[in-house]
This record gives C-alpha cells, structure tokens and sequence, in this order.
C-alpha cells in the first residue's frame, strides 16, 4: 500500500458493496476512509461493513479509518388526501399544525419550530428547492405563503428554511440511538448533519466524549456565516453541498467552498468535499468533463479529501468511481502548477515549535530532493500540522495508536504507521529510516526527515528535526 496520492477518498458504504473482496478492491483503488450512511440501512447493515473493513484493515495491515453520517432532523410536510397536489405561481398556500390530510390550499407542517421561526418576507423551500413559498403572513399554528415557483408537491417532501435559525437540535432521539450503537461498535469519526451554529458542536462532543472525532457538516447558510466558530469547536469540516445548495443559491457553492478550504486549512482542521462529484457513474462507467473538472477544482484548491456517496453505496461502478477519482487526483497532483498554488495559500504559521518545525520541513522539502517527511506523532497533532503547510513530499506518521492513525485517514498527504513507543533518542533515525524504505517511500540513497518531541510520549512536545540519508 505504498501511497500515490495526497488528497484522501472517503466513499460511501451501501447495498452495492457485497462483501470483503469489495472493500479490499475500493482500498487498493485509492479509498481511505468509509463511511457508514444512517440515513439509511439498519444497525446489522452497518455492524457487518464495519466488520468488513476492519478485515481488510487487518489483511492489509493499513489503517483504514470509518465515518458515521448522522442523518439529522428531516423536515418534511404531511401528506395530501389525493397524495399530490399542483401548486401554481402567484397562490396563497398555507401551512399548518393541522394532521387532516392537505389539498390545494393548505397541508400540514409538523414542525412548530418552523412555524416560530419564519417572518413575514422571509423564503420557504420544498421538494429540494423545486417549489419556492414566501411567507406572508404568521400566526400561531400556521403560516400564510404565496407561491413563488409552483408545480406537483406530494407527501412528505422535504422542508429547507434558508433564513431563519431554528430553535432545533441537530441531534434526533434517532440520532441518538445510532451514535450510541455507532461508539459502541468503534467507528473513528462522527459527521454531524443540520449544523446551524457553534452550540451544536458542544452538545455533540458531550455526547461523543473522546470517544470518537468529530467532523461538522456545513450546509445551512447559518453554518456558513459562523464557520470560524464552529471549524474551532470540531475535528474536521465537510463540505455538504447537497442540502448547501439548496439552501443558497447555486453559483454561491464554489465561493463558499472555496471560503471553507481556506478556513480550515488556516485553522489546520481536515476539509472534505462532498456531494455528487461524480454523480454520473452511478450509473455510467465514464463520469462526464464537468465531473471531471469539479473534482479536479477540489483537489487544486487545497482540499483535504473528496467524498463519494452513492456512487460506492448504491451505483453500479463503485470501483471504477474510486479508480476514476484516483486518477483525477494524481493528475492534478502531478501537474507543473500544484504545490505553487498550494504555496500561494499557505496560512501563517503561529509562534509555536511545531509550527516552526512544519514551516522548516515545508522549505527544506522544497529545496532537497527530499523522498519523505517522518513525523513520530501521539495525537496526531504534529502530523496534522505539518500537512497544514501541504509540502511536497509525503508524510509518513509514525505513532503507537491505532486510534491516532485511523483519525488521520481523512488528512492531506499524512500516510501512518503504528509503531511502538519509542524510548530512546538514539532509535529514533534508524527507525525512522527503515520504515520509510519498508513503505516504499525511500530507497537507499534518498533523503529523508525526521521530526519527533523529546522527551517522547508528551504530546505537543514536537522539537526535533533531522535530514538523513537512507544508507
């Protein structure tokens, strides 16, 4: 498993993936991390993938890491007596707390938060977006719209309410229930869906308490305008443009990725794209040009990982989707112009050791031909540091956790290996140097270096740093 690449795949795992031979083939295409999608499927669904990759993880000998998708409250309407109804632009339609069966005047909302936060003037979505209401007029049990983009709305479509907070936890009794099933089973990460504000972080990591790392999904225009908040408070950020771009409008997505890949690079928090990057192969084996340069955009601006939904867990290419991501990846990465705009968005380094040891392994990275950068990690921390400053050799992080390693599957450039606990300085070149050949990331004349803290064990102690020559 001697790595390629330095943007990391997180694929989705679904009713399209049979078994291990599976996994193992998605893994040798490219993936580093799974996720388990709790929008769908049962606890012995995801108890079995989990046991799946965890094989592979051991067959290989390659951390691998897994991610639970909480699914997060569902806002939906209630249900029409004839099952549909066709709205027209310029009517008044009403919603309600009111469970008789709907029409074309009015059906149920069974969301009084909804209905407590929206103001005269303000935007209500259904369907995805496909019907637009504006609110007219509020009253305690209801809220009056005039229908701005009409057409069919059937039972239970789904409710988005752009501009406005709700006074709603993102986490459902539902929700709840799997985070438990999901800690107890030893998934590494948490996605947290519905994210509106900093808050929302904090009751989430109570919950979790250590026991998992915690990654926040934005796609609320809320979570937007409090990123820098809420990217502080988490483990990582994904990108959620689905439900994003619904919610704002459509040529402001890649801005506001763009905004979000520069933040969290500058907070040195993982980022992952996500959403439907290569949405076609679902269905086809070839995904289209424009897929192609979305994806390709990601990776050229500096995100940590791109995601794969329903491509892996519910398409009929899953392989050829991760082979085809690979592939995007390592063509951008090896392109003239990469690490220079890499290097154009480079954050400032803070007045730290490990900062200046990152900033020192970035220039030296650049001015020898160096083969691998060695960091001996406990948290993860360093290592995650050093790929804050993205230089152009990989990463190889050395660390006695399994837990640590699995955290930074999700990472730019960081490749791990757990080893046992260093106890003396003097093991810590020729180590160093003999698993970076064993890797395949150095061969005998390479340069290679070193960073660790000493005294060893002490996590934020990062203050050594040698270059070594493979010998």
């Amino acid at each position: 498993m001697t790595p390629d690449k330095k943007v990391k795949i997180l694929a989705t795992l679904g009713p399209a993936i049979k078994g291990i031979d599976d996994i193992r083939q998605l893994v040798e295409a490219g993936v580093n991390i799974f996720r388990l999608n709790f929008s769908h499927g049962e606890h012995a669904d995801h108890a079995l993938r989990y046991q799946w990759v965890r094989e592979v993880e051991r067959q290989l000998n390659y951390p691998i890491g897994i991610l639970m998708d909480l699914q997060g409250p569902k806002l939906r309407v209630g249900r029409f007596a004839e099952g549909k109804v066709q709205l027209a632009k310029g009517q008044a339609f009403r919603l309600d707390l009111d469970a008789t069966p709907g029409d074309a005047q009015r059906v149920n909302l069974p969301h009084p938060e909804i209905i407590a936060a929206l103001q005269p003037g303000m935007s209500l979505l259904l369907d995805d977006g496909r019907l637009r209401f504006e609110v007219t007029a509020k009253h305690a049990d209801a809220i009056d719209t005039t229908v701005i983009a009409g057409g069919e709305l059937s039972d239970r479509k789904g409710v988005n309410v752009p501009e406005a907070v709700l006074q709603l936890s993102p986490l459902t009794a539902k929700d709840r229930r799997d985070l438990d099933f999901g800690l107890e089973l030893g998934v590494d990460w948490v996605a947290l869906s519905f994210v509106q504000r900093p808050e929302d972080i904090v009751e989430a990591r109570e919950l979790i308490q250590g026991k998992a790392f915690l990654m926040a999904k934005i796609e609320k225009p809320s979570a937007v305008q409090h990123l820098e908040a809420i990217a502080e408070l988490c483990d990582a950020i994904m990108v959620a443009r689905g439900d994003l771009g619904v919610e704002v409008p459509a040529e402001n997505v890649p801005r506001i990725q763009k905004d979000i890949i520069t933040t969290c690079r500058r907070l040195g928090r993982p980022v992952v794209v996500a959403t439907q990057m290569l949405e076609s192969m679902r269905f086809s084996p070839a995904p289209t040009r424009a897929e192609v340069t979305d994806v390709a955009a990601a990776v050229a601006e500096g995100t940590d990982a791109v995601m794969l939904s329903a491509e892996t867990a519910s398409g009929d290419y899953p392989l050829e989707a991760v082979q085809m991501m690979s592939k995007i990846i390592r063509q951008i990465e090896n392109g003239p112009d990469y690490q220079a705009q890499l290097d154009v968005g480079r954050p400032q380094a803070e007045a730290t050791a490990s900062d200046a040891i990152s900033c020192a392994i970035r220039r030296i990275s650049a001015i020898l031909p160096v083969a691998a950068l060695v960091n001996y990690s406990e948290s993860g921390a360093s290592s995650l540091r050093a790929s804050r400053e993205r230089p152009t050799a990989t990463i190889l992080s050395l660390t006695p956790s399994l837990h640590t390693a699995r955290r930074l599957t999700v990472a730019w450039g960081i490749y791990s290996v757990v080893n046992a606990r260093l106890s003396k300085v003097e093991e810590v070149s020729s180590t160093a140097l003999e698993i970076a050949q064993a890797q395949g990331l150095a061969k005998k004349g390479d340069t290679v270096v070193i960073t660790a803290g000493i005294p060893f064990g002490q996590p934020g102690t990062t203050n050594t740093l040698r270059i070594e020559t493979l010998s």
